[in-house]
């Protein structure tokens, strides 16, 4: 039974992914949360699991992801050499940050991020998609500046259980990288952030002797196998179904199932 309940979070997770193009980790972190929950873990370890398992999850599927934007040739190699040490090194330390926050405190931190990925998605998006087309020459920070952000990055994206994107994307476009270039280098950089999470998740869970079944420290082997599995193969119908409906419309949408969660994270950790 819990491993078709994984599978079946997998599958939405990843058509979401596809549909919405946005990581699975703001799809996978509120649905987990309220698995774990229903099946009575520690108040305490539930939200530390959600986020671990989620970061595992995100292994496979920019893997996925990279390879399709590498194809198009929308990968810049350089960009992400320079900021995949900050991002795994940071990663790894927010992973230890994470494990030291409380769950309730997290429940918070996560509900604020989910609202403001919500706010940026209804009211931002026209902006974003507005970048420059000077993808000849983007004129990006120094190497040091990129790996310090990369650091940055990589903090944030273990502590809200996510690959990067809501974070790598806006950082790139902002320096006048184009939207598709900016997109293909931030699925790239999703694979150190979910490497370095993992194992952060995964160690400094088993220091905390973490009294639940089936898990690697922070991270649930079900759960990480059943939503790699389905996400893999849904992230492509839902990218299919993407390109049938209006972009706008499918962003509000999601962006107030988004509000919702997060208002549901806020009500759960203020309770």
């Amino acid at each position: 039974m819990e491993i078709l309940i994984f599978l079946i979070i997998g599958a939405l997770a990843g058509f979401a992914a596809g549909l919405f193009g946005v990581g699975g980790g703001t799809i996978i972190v509120p649905l987990l949360f309220i698995v774990f929950t229903q099946m009575g873990y520690s108040p305490d370890n539930i939200m530390h699991l959600a986020l671990g398992t989620s970061l595992a999850t995100i292994i496979v599927t920019s893997i996925s992801s990279l390879m399709a934007h590498n194809k198009k040739g929308a990968v810049m190699w350089p960009v992400f050499k320079n900021l995949a040490p900050g991002l795994a090194i940071g990663c790894f330390l927010g992973a230890g940050i994470a494990g030291q926050i409380s769950g309730l405190y997290l429940q918070l931190i996560v509900g604020v991020f989910l609202l403001w990925v919500a706010y940026k998605m209804f009211f931002g998006g026209k902006k974003q998609v507005a970048s420059h087309s000077n993808d000849v020459n983007p004129e990006l920070p120094s190497k040091p500046k990129q790996l310090a952000a990369g650091g940055v990055i990589g903090v944030a994206s273990a502590i809200f259980g996510i690959g990067g994107g809501s974070l790598t994307v806006p950082y790139l476009t902002r320096y006048g990288v184009v939207m598709q270039k900016a997109v293909g280098t931030s699925a790239a950089c999703g694979l150190p952030i979910a490497i370095a999470g993992a194992l952060g998740f995964m160690i400094f869970g088993m220091q905390q002797q973490v009294d639940v079944p089936n898990t690697i420290g922070f991270v649930h082997i079900y759960a990480f196998l059943g939503i790699s599995i389905m996400s893999f193969f849904t992230a492509k119908v839902g990218a299919k179904v993407a390109h049938i409906l209006s972009p706008q419309l499918l962003k509000k949408c999601f962006a107030i199932l988004l509000t919702v969660v997060g208002f549901y994270f806020l009500y759960k950790g203020l309770l």
